[in-house]
């Protein structure tokens, strides 16, 4: 963190043992490395805090492109069923009038009771009396 060489900390130790006395000095010195460990303790949970903040940033931002992926592939989903369902309409043939089934029980009914055209031709000619 400082740049501090053995000559600065020994020039130091000199100004500091002048001014205090060497009676206070032993104190001193521990309550100097006290708060010397408090700083570097201190330092390191603000270094953790803002890793963590980091972290948390960018677990948010790749949640969010998740689900916006998420979003796009149900976007997509959505859209290609629609493609499928309209390309199965236009592929099968539409029948204009649909009957019910029970029209079409009738017109069998009614086929077998009337003479279809093929069974008039096999019948042949008939004989019409018309009075001229």
């Amino acid at each position: 963190m400082f740049d501090f060489g053995f000559w600065e900390i020994a020039i130091i130790g000199i100004i500091t043992l002048i001014v205090v006395g060497p009676e206070r000095m032993p104190s001193l010195a521990r309550k100097a490395g006290v708060y010397a460990g408090k700083l570097n303790k201190f330092v390191k949970k603000i270094k953790f805090d803002i890793d963590e903040e980091l972290k948390v940033d960018e677990l948010k931002e790749q949640l969010s492109i998740k689900n916006e992926k998420l979003a796009l592939s149900k976007s997509l989903d959505d859209v290609k069923t629609s493609v499928d369902q309209y390309e199965q309409e236009i592929i099968e043939p539409i029948e204009p009038n649909p009957q019910p089934k029970e029209d079409l029980e009738e017109s069998e009914v009614v086929k077998i009771n009337d003479f279809s055209l093929e069974e008039y031709i096999k019948s042949g000619p008939q004989n019409k009396e018309t009075d001229h």
